[in-house]
């Protein structure tokens, strides 16, 4: 069994694909307050939210339990809206070698979007499951975030 593998999931939104870019690439900060499952977030190292070598905290609800992790930016795509994020520490690096979290945000002809997310990870060995419950997750953020960006 490989220990590599990538998931993914296609959301349907109603808000444009360049609001959910510029939330994620110009406003991170303000995703703590938009979705439900994320309890918290912080500039762990660094001065800007947005600069590759920062690093923040994160505390959210995966499979109903608080989780927490450290967060940083490894590409930025600005032409095809994608931003990959790397996820470690605390309760990554125990499961996963590598985490990669990667959002594209996907004009529709209607003026909607489709926000594509995919993870990338690595398991430290065959007893470790992948991480489904990050899909679910992402899911339900994207819901809580599309209905505040409609309403902005």
């Amino acid at each position: 069994m490989t220990l590599f593998g990538k998931i993914g999931t296609e959301i349907g939104v109603h808000a444009t694909a360049e609001k959910w870019y510029n939330l994620f690439a110009t406003q991170l900060h303000h995703v703590q307050n938009l979705a439900d499952r994320v309890h918290g977030s912080k500039l762990h190292h660094g001065e800007d939210w947005h600069h590759n070598e920062s690093i923040k905290h994160w505390t959210y609800v995966i499979d109903g339990k608080v989780t927490t992790c450290h967060e940083s930016i490894e590409s930025v795509d600005e032409a095809k809206k994608t931003i990959i994020y790397k996820l470690f520490g605390e309760e990554i690096d125990p499961k996963f070698k590598v985490f990669r979290l990667i959002l594209q945000a996907i004009d529709k002809e209607n003026g909607s979007a489709i926000i594509k997310w995919t993870i990338e990870y690595e398991r430290v060995g065959e007893e470790v499951e992948p991480p489904y419950g990050y899909i679910e997750y992402l899911h339900k953020c994207t819901s809580d975030i599309d209905a505040h960006l409609l309403k902005a």
